[in-house]
């Protein structure tokens, strides 16, 4: 596969901050990997290493973890004060225990040092790093990758909406739309509904959305409104009073509460009950509510994502989702399209999460068999992306000589024996008619589907491709152009 440079539509970050974290620790020594993507990251065990490199080197941050020095902080006392003297430009943050010696601490206070105590943790010294260094991201990262094909035209362009932590790509025409809109809309102050199947997709991208916006630094929270007792679900996310009823022996919080500026992604929307949408509604337009029990309205101040795994305008139809409500949400709704629907993702996604596992199970794969990705391709994925991700992990567990072969697989994968999916149209990896498409309809699509996975495997070659599908190159090109797959 050619590809081409790869240009970034938006060059988020010219300049990535230098952050050295010194620390003898070594689980602490890798806490600022979730920032990675934002900063220039350096770990040392000790602070002569910092003086050592600070005249060729310039660092905006350095995180001292003092709170095992044993000659009472002298040695770092004198390194510290020649930091602050000859690189004033050079921030400072201490950690040291409850109890620092008396040299640290005359030194944070004549130097105004920020100084943090107590137990460290990793999400502690990245909010502590955060403190100092703000990370601004003003707009959401879309890169668009070309792919050449063997005559020279661009076939597919990859969408990458990232993150902070996390990346969601694709090649899939379909979801590549829906993908730079929604970026679109998750850098403004909406509330989102995101529609999809189980496994697609959808708390991975809500999670996005929430570090594309500028609340990235606030809580995200996630609610899984299907499993909880629906009797619970309005004390869950509104907070009650104590006595409010039987169980309530203490004030509790609730979500819109405990989310403070930040981001809440309701899953399961549709199994919230007639007042609880009502109350919901309520929430989305003026940001007020009362916690069981209480006459003393609140004010939300955090951002609101809603998914669900079945389209609500069925359920608004049959009485069981308040129209007022489903037209509030529809207003910005995406529908994430699932796996067997966007085929050309499924061997990328696949290969990332084999270097994945086996980085996490320390097992080298040097190859991988054509059988496996033919395997992978065929199968309709239920499950999606999820039942991917623990199929892969299966087989590098199982992988031991180096070669993933198809003997990894589970045996439901090679015999193509899908269990039943949310969609009514699909079971057991058949295919059925759906009554608002036509025969022609559902050839087009099957034989869309067939091109895709054709030019991905012999790697957008046209001429390999249409030699693989036993038709002309100029066919292979008509198809194509009538598929759209040309862009």
């Amino acid at each position: 596969m050619k590809q081409s440079g790869m240009e970034p539509t938006h060059n988020l970050i010219t300049h990535l901050p230098v952050v050295v974290m010194v620390t003898p620790e070594q689980s602490l020594s890798h806490a600022v990997t979730d920032l990675q993507q934002h900063l220039n990251i350096k770990t040392m065990q000790n602070l002569e290493q910092v003086l050592s490199i600070l005249d060729e080197t310039r660092i905006d941050l350095v995180v001292a973890d003092l709170r095992y020095v044993r000659d009472g902080g002298h040695s770092a006392d004198r390194i510290l004060e020649t930091i602050l003297a000859d690189h004033p430009e050079c921030k400072v943050v201490i950690l040291t225990l409850d109890d620092s010696p008396e040299l640290i601490e005359r030194r944070a206070a004549c130097s105004n040092l920020p100084l943090y105590r107590g137990q460290m943790t990793v999400s502690r010294i990245n909010e502590i790093i955060r403190d100092v260094i703000p990370i601004k991201k003003a707009a959401p990262a879309t890169q668009m990758r070309k792919i050449k094909n063997d005559s020279g035209g661009e076939t597919f362009g990859e969408v990458i909406f990232e993150g902070i932590t996390r990346r969601f790509e694709t090649r899939s025409p379909e979801l590549k739309r829906m993908l730079e809109d929604l970026m679109i809309a998750a850098s403004h102050d909406v509330t989102i509904l995101l529609i999809g199947e189980t496994g697609s997709g959808k708390t991975f991208l809500s999670s996005l959305i929430h570090e594309s916006s500028p609340r990235l630094h606030e809580p995200f929270i996630h609610v899984a409104c299907g499993a909880l007792p629906r009797e619970l679900i309005e004390t869950e996310l509104f907070g009650h009073n104590k006595g409010s009823f039987t169980s309530a022996h203490a004030d509790k919080e609730g979500k819109f509460v405990v989310a403070k500026k930040g981001t809440i992604l309701l899953d399961e929307i549709d199994v919230l009950g007639p007042e609880q949408q009502v109350k919901l509604l309520r929430v989305i337009e003026t940001g007020e509510f009362e916690p069981v029990g209480s006459n003393i309205t609140l004010k939300s101040q955090a951002r609101l994502v809603v998914a669900s795994n079945l389209d609500l305008q069925p359920l608004v139809e049959k009485g069981l989702f308040r129209p007022d409500l489903y037209y509030r949400l529809s207003m910005l709704k995406f529908e994430i399209p699932p796996l067997r629907k966007r085929k050309v993702d499924i061997i990328p996604m696949a290969k990332k999460f084999i270097t994945r596992f086996q980085e996490k199970h320390s097992i080298q794969i040097h190859r991988i068999e054509d059988a496996v990705l033919d395997a992978l391709l065929s199968y309709p994925w239920p499950g999606n992306v999820r039942e991917l991700e623990h199929v892969v992990q299966r087989a590098v567990i199982y992988c031991r000589d180096g070669i993933l072969t198809p003997a990894q697989l589970p045996p439901h994968i090679l015999s193509n024996t899908a269990g039943p999916t949310n969609d009514p149209t699909v079971n057991l990896g058949t295919v059925s008619m759906s009554e608002d498409q036509t025969l022609e309809q559902q050839v087009s699509l099957n034989e869309r589907d067939i091109i895709e996975q054709a030019l991905f495997k012999n790697n957008f070659s046209r001429t390999k491709t249409a030699k693989e599908l036993g038709i002309s190159r100029v066919t292979l090109y008509n198809k194509m152009k009538k598929y759209e797959m040309l862009k």
